[in-house]
């Protein structure tokens, strides 16, 4: 069943609605006019964006670009920030996600979030997984869905051992893992990742590129990174962002061997970033 966003409108199902103009596959997100201001201070301005349903898109640039504020945009994180204020509009299944009747946890709810550093709970490995399904009511076989949590998460076979034993007993990469494990239990539709690799060294990172391809086409995936190389990797389409501004959007094939902007090119190259 389809749970509602706020007011009596509910978002409609996944695979009806807009197409995405780049790659004609169902549009889950449309950004139209996007702007950020925190105080005087503009972060993004004006982004037109549709970000096609159960794909992988990366977002790249360089630091203070923009794309982490848009990211925060999609589960309107920003909304925590007082001084934020969002302009434009952001669609989720052709529903306006800020619009005034729109419940800001129930967006949260449906957008897991992957910080930089990994951030699990002081809590047992399954109270971890298990947090957000109790949380929002979870009525069925708790320990059925933590184990599928954490096999999806590619940790099962590393952790069904000492899952009563603390998060922080493990290594960095497995508690990034763990984040992602806990994200999916919650059943969203979307997983936002910002940066999460950034923390973790060359063989974690493997890993966790290595999960992210397994999750394709199970959730709509939107991944930040300053890893040009691992966006070229993990993703199906790429934005690049410059001085809060859309650059050029496209398939990453396209974006990384055929730019059509000589910025792009030059961000890609190493000229400048």
């Amino acid at each position: 069943m389809t749970r509602s966003l706020g007011g009596g409108d509910p978002a409609r199902m996944p695979g009806v609605g807009p197409r995405s103009e780049r790659s004609g596959v169902a549009a889950l997100f449309e950004l139209e006019g996007l702007s950020v201001e925190y105080g005087s201070f503009r972060a993004v301005d004006g982004i037109d964006l549709s970000i096609g349903s159960n794909e992988i898109t990366a977002f790249i640039g360089p630091s203070g670009c923009g794309k982490t504020t848009v990211l925060r945009c999609l589960n309107r994180m920003n909304d925590l920030i007082p001084s934020a204020r969002v302009l434009g509009a952001v669609r989720y299944h052709g529903v306006d996600l800020y619009g005034p009747q729109i419940d800001p946890v129930e967006v949260r709810r449906r957008m897991g979030m992957v910080f930089q550093k990994p951030n699990p709970f002081p809590k047992s490995i399954y109270d971890n997984v298990a947090f957000g399904p109790r949380v929002t009511g979870f009525g069925g076989n708790l320990d059925e869905l933590v184990e599928q949590s954490l096999h999806r998460a590619a940790l099962w076979d590393e952790v069904k051992d000492k899952l009563h034993q603390s998060a922080y007993a493990l290594s960095g990469g497995q508690q990034q893992r763990l984040c992602i494990a806990r994200a999916i239990a919650s059943d969203p539709d979307v997983l936002l990742m910002d940066e999460p690799c950034s923390a973790l060294d060359p063989i974690a990172t493997a890993r966790i590129e290595e999960l992210i391809a397994r999750l394709r086409g199970h959730f709509t995936i939107v991944i930040v990174t300053h890893n040009m190389q691992q966006a070229a990797r993990v993703s199906d389409n790429t934005a690049f962002m410059y001085l809060g501004r859309l650059i050029e959007y496209g398939g990453t094939n396209e974006i990384f061997v055929n730019p059509r902007l000589p910025r792009t090119s030059d961000y890609i190259t190493g000229r400048f970033g």
